[in-house]
């Protein structure tokens, strides 16, 4: 096992990533931004080193900075959480070159899974079902004339990334020219390649992925699957595991195709393969993240194993810890994915100064956050601040469950999504698992005008208690014999 790793990230998959290997008996290393000096997982980590100002382009994007900064600490490892530089072919080979382990699958496997158009084709030569489309790089006539072939509606999708970038969904050939260049343009700037390809649009699907582990020794295995159908403009926002559209059949048959892929690809890791599934079973192959994902903690809770865990115990060298007929579904799980955005405002960010913060608790519950009182939630960032996950026996008593949890979060200072994931615990279509991909755009519109009475009364109640606190510390003298610091204990770096 390491001695000592770095995690490449911030926020609440820090926090994470630093609990496993406090757990494993590894030592850490936090970076931060100046925007992060006082946060959650700074204060976490054995040792935590400033690495340049807020915006990401000049600190968590910056492979130089990573690099110099695992070299001095003396690092054995880098985990790169997600986002940021996790599927950064460049960054682990980056990592390599440097002596130091990259918790995550080659920068060969990040590169040909990285391009969807590639990794369309890999599934193909393994005899998996892929969406109807023209899976190379094509000129805009070329495209035009392969969409009248296809048949309208198409997706434009961005072959270099994922994450709703560069995608447009297009209904008549007259979109067609418009879509196309907002989708290049969109693509340059998300991933600094404009290619883009064309598939059908096909509607009333669920998407659903299914989690793979491969260890260096050949090993590769499945966890089942998560429904992830529950999105808005492509943003996952409630996952859930298993899926109620999934059973022993369909997922025997998705999990031998998420391996087979993981296989031809030389994949070593934790990876997500992601499927659509039509009304009638059908399933597809969409493409395959080589990260871990946001909604991994579901996985975790019906299955029993630890995917941050696994993964650096298969950067170390070692075997997995599961085999395929080990892997057993236990109960239900659903994750609601709290983000700082107004959901009476078209979700609009929010950002300001936590005032108050309740977290929910009791059997069942887990939070993954790096959120606390005084924190600063700013434009910076992506607006995920927490991740509320809940496990019961049946699907029916997760709901119950998130319900109760999610009445016991409070969040004062700014506006959350909480009032959106109530409204989705409370829906009938939902309880009843039926929905698609397209069910928070149609069934789920928030009414606008900004947030209840009660809920903007609490708010500012909450910010008026906290300027009291603030007073009140302003007029008690420090306690003598203190250093003024709160971080001071060994292993802190600026």
């Amino acid at each position: 096992m390491f001695k000592k790793l770095l995690v490449a990230n911030r926020g609440e998959i820090a926090v994470r990533i630093l609990r496993a290997c406090r757990e494993l008996g590894v030592e850490t290393v936090a970076v931060y931004s100046d925007a992060d000096r006082n946060a959650l997982h700074v204060r976490y980590a054995d040792e935590a080193y400033n690495i340049g100002p807020a915006p990401a382009r000049e600190s968590y994007l910056r492979i130089d900075k990573m690099i110099e900064v695992a070299l001095r600490a003396k690092a054995n490892a880098i985990h790169p959480g997600y986002g940021f530089l996790a599927e950064n072919a460049q960054f682990a080979r980056a990592v390599t070159a440097a002596g130091i382990v990259f918790v995550g699958p080659p920068a060969s496997a990040i590169h040909a899974m990285g391009n969807k158009v590639e990794a369309r084709r890999l599934a193909l030569q393994v005899g998996a079902p892929v969406v109807p489309g023209v899976y190379d790089t094509l000129s805009d006539e070329a495209i035009l004339a392969a969409a009248n072939e296809i048949g309208y509606p198409v997706m434009i999708k961005a072959a270099a990334g994922g994450g709703g970038k560069g995608m447009r969904r297009v209904d008549s050939a007259q979109e067609l020219p418009n879509a196309l260049a907002r989708a290049h343009s969109e693509a340059l700037q998300a991933f600094g390649d404009d290619s883009v390809y064309i598939e059908k649009a096909l509607t009333g699907v669920r998407h659903v992925e299914f989690q793979v582990l491969a260890d260096n020794k050949g090993n590769v295995i499945h966890l089942g699957e998560r429904e992830c159908s529950l999105q808005r403009r492509h943003q996952k926002l409630v996952e859930e595991a298993p899926s109620v559209v999934v059973d022993e059949a369909l997922r025997e048959r998705m999990g031998n195709a998420a391996v087979k892929i993981a296989q031809a690809a030389n994949y070593v890791n934790a990876g997500t393969l992601e499927f659509l599934v039509d009304r009638d079973s059908n399933f597809y192959f969409l493409e395959m993240n080589t990260r871990l994902q946001v909604e991994h903690p579901v996985t975790e809770l019906v299955t029993g194993v630890d995917i941050v865990k696994e993964k650096i115990r298969i950067a170390s060298g070692r075997p997995l810890s599961h085999r395929q007929e080990n892997i057993i579904i236990r109960g239900w799980a659903i994750e609601c994915r709290i983000t700082a955005e107004d959901p009476f405002n078209n979700f609009m960010p929010s950002i300001g100064k936590i005032a108050s913060l309740n977290e929910p608790t009791g059997p069942g519950v887990r939070l993954e956050t790096g959120l606390y009182e005084g924190m600063e939630v700013s434009l910076f960032y992506d607006p995920l601040i927490a991740k509320l996950v809940v496990w019961g026996e049946t699907r029916a008593a997760a709901i119950v469950r998130m319900r109760r949890a999610l009445s016991e979060f409070n969040i004062m200072g700014v506006s959350t999504s909480i009032p959106f994931h109530q409204r989705i615990m409370e829906s009938t279509n939902f309880m009843g698992g039926h929905f698609d991909t397209n069910f928070v755009q149609d069934k789920m519109v928030m009414a606008h005008g900004g947030m209840p009475e009660k809920e903007r009364i609490a708010a500012i109640v909450g910010a008026l208690l906290t300027h009291e606190r603030r007073q009140t510390a302003l007029t008690i003298p420090p306690t003598s014999g203190t250093n003024g610091s709160a971080w001071r204990r060994q292993g802190w770096r600026n």
